[in-house]
């Protein structure tokens, strides 16, 4: 694997690059009560992709449809292995222009519910981003069940550990969404950096989820964190309950299709190196 340095500075807004790698054992300080919570440094669920195919189902389901997904995307999700395949070391989501479904293009969005579902924890994804006009990759956590609220969406909360939008190339975001945070009330609460290469080298986006704190990082260095205050019920912080893991790479939509949809540039990868989470020890 490749070891990426680059240098960083930072501005009034956000981090303009990364960076170094995460270490294996991270802690964060509990801003309420003054304790610390150490992340194992031995993963309890993971996939380093080395057998070639289809992603191991025993760690990965598809969500499959051509409907827009809330967010009038103009890919059809498909199973097949053109879109989503492991090879020479990484799993590889390929966004194809083709006539797929009643779309126009074909990708693959993988998840992990009820093969992957965890409370807390340190999540690392080492991934090399698509690139291009229309181009929508993220790496990010949906709840596992409905507990809150009208059920749903924004409701149970969503975790970005990264999202990306192809006019706005080197930029990553993160994100939590819950119901009084959320884009479609223009309150959610995150973040963005700037990261060199982003589609031409592997990088490390993470996540750090406390009972009391969400940081999300880049090659180890968090530019967002989303801290849980006293006055906070479900409705600012849903996140008490398992969450799972989604790759995908979606084509145009309200987001990534702002600037409209570049078709010489496809068919467009998003490259997974591996996936690891590493369980929250007990509090010191």
């Amino acid at each position: 694997m490749n070891n990426v340095s680059v240098m960083f500075i930072i501005s009034l807004s956000f981090l303009s690059s990364v960076f170094v790698c995460c270490s294996d054992s991270t802690k964060i300080p509990d801003t309420a009560d003054n304790t610390t919570y150490e992340f194992a440094t031995t993963p309890s669920w993971q996939d380093e992709f080395n057998t070639p195919g289809k992603p191991d189902p025993a760690k990965w389901s598809y969500d499959l449809g051509d409907h827009g997904w809330g967010n009038n995307e103009l890919e059809n999700y498909t199973n097949k292995i053109e879109n989503a395949e492991v090879e020479n070391g990484n799993l590889v989501i390929t966004a194809i222009k083709e006539k797929s479904g009643k779309a126009n293009y074909s990708s693959a969005r993988l998840v992990s519910k009820g093969k992957g579902d965890f409370l807390y924890g340190k999540f690392e994804i080492r991934a090399k981003l698509p690139k291009g006009l229309g181009t929508w990759p993220a790496i990010w956590m949906l709840f596992s069940q409905d507990n809150y609220g009208n059920k749903g969406w924004p409701d149970n909360g969503e975790i970005d550990i990264m999202e990306h939008v192809g006019f706005d190339q080197d930029r990553v975001h993160g994100n939590v969404h819950t119901k009084a945070f959320n884009h479609s009330i223009k309150t959610n609460k995150g973040n963005n950096v700037t990261v060199v290469k982003a589609s031409e080298d592997f990088h490390i986006y993470s996540c750090e989820w406390t009972p009391d704190a969400i940081s999300i990082l880049v090659d180890g260095n968090a530019y967002f964190k989303f801290t849980k205050e006293k006055a906070y019920q479900w409705q600012e912080w849903p996140f008490d309950k398992p969450f799972h893991l989604i790759l995908n790479i979606a084509v145009g939509g309200n987001w990534g299709g702002q600037k409209g949809v570049d078709d010489s540039i496809f068919p467009q990868k998003m490259e997974v190196d591996y996936v690891r989470v590493y369980p929250l020890a007990e509090k010191k």
